[in-house]
């Protein structure tokens, strides 16, 4: 049955944080004005030892739910600093900005801050690079623990992202609160775009505000020439989807600027 299958898929991950299963791979992001690769987002994988490789939506709910989120979490922002900081060494590939994303029980957890400041010496990366992405609805589980953290790692000079900024229930005077610098449409919205008129008045509203706020405007899930037609049209300035290119393990991730320029 169901509870018996996610007690098995559990007990799997805590042995897969434990034996090293779990990847980090990379999906880029790009400037809409420019084209270039300026940006990254990390995303965890497992290469599970029947299954073979699973994305995060196979296992992340149960990490959650069971709290080995924080682990998982914890060794994605150290891994993803810690590629970052390779590249920069060994190939001189600088990026503008790499996402990671953080979940409501990671902002809860008070070794949050400590981690990050390690991840970053360890990696040698700039503060500034590393954008850490959280949801409304992490931010909004308690709002005035979310102000405390967030104020704190926006105080090392990280950047701070709103992630699937729409969905959740944050007003509007929360939202003018929090120290974040981006905003993430939302694939669900950009899905529409060029063919939905409630899609499209919806991404250019999120862009006017982000905008009016002085924050910068990232689309999610980018995957037809018409969506990008319009995001362009509408002023927004990053985008992430399969348009571009998926997320690739850490090895291929240069392979890829060609790739994505070419469209």
């Amino acid at each position: 049955n169901r509870a018996s299958e996610r007690l098995h898929l559990e007990s799997s991950l805590r042995r897969a944080v434990e034996l090293e299963e779990l990847e980090v791979h990379f999906q880029p992001e790009v400037s809409i004005a420019t084209g270039e690769v300026v940006g990254c987002e990390a995303l965890v994988r497992w290469q599970h030892p029947v299954e073979g490789l699973l994305e995060a939506g196979a296992f992340i709910s149960v990490a959650e739910e069971s709290g080995l989120i924080v682990d998982v979490g914890s060794w994605v922002l150290s891994e993803a600093c810690r590629l970052a900081g390779h590249w920069l060494l060994t190939g001189g590939h600088a990026l503008e900005t790499i996402r990671v994303n953080l979940s409501a029980r990671q902002i809860a957890h008070p070794d949050l801050v400590p981690l990050v400041i390690g991840a970053l010496d360890r990696s040698g990366l700039e503060p500034s690079t590393l954008c850490l992405e959280i949801t409304e609805t992490a931010v909004m589980a308690d709002p005035a623990v979310s102000l405390e953290v967030l104020g704190r790692l926006r105080d090392l000079g990280v950047q701070l992202a709103i992630d699937d900024f729409g969905t959740g229930y944050s007003s509007l005077e929360k939202l003018k609160q929090l120290p974040v610098d981006i905003l993430k449409i939302d694939r669900s919205f950009v899905d529409g775009l060029g063919t939905d008129p409630d899609d499209t008045s919806i991404v250019d509203a999120i862009v006017s505000l982000g905008h009016a706020l002085g924050l910068g405007v990232v689309a999610e899930g980018v995957e037809t020439e018409r969506q990008l037609d319009e995001l362009k049209r509408l002023g927004c300035d990053r985008a992430q989807g399969y348009l571009f290119a998926p997320a690739v393990p850490a090895q291929r991730f240069w392979d890829l600027g060609p790739l994505v320029s070419r469209r």
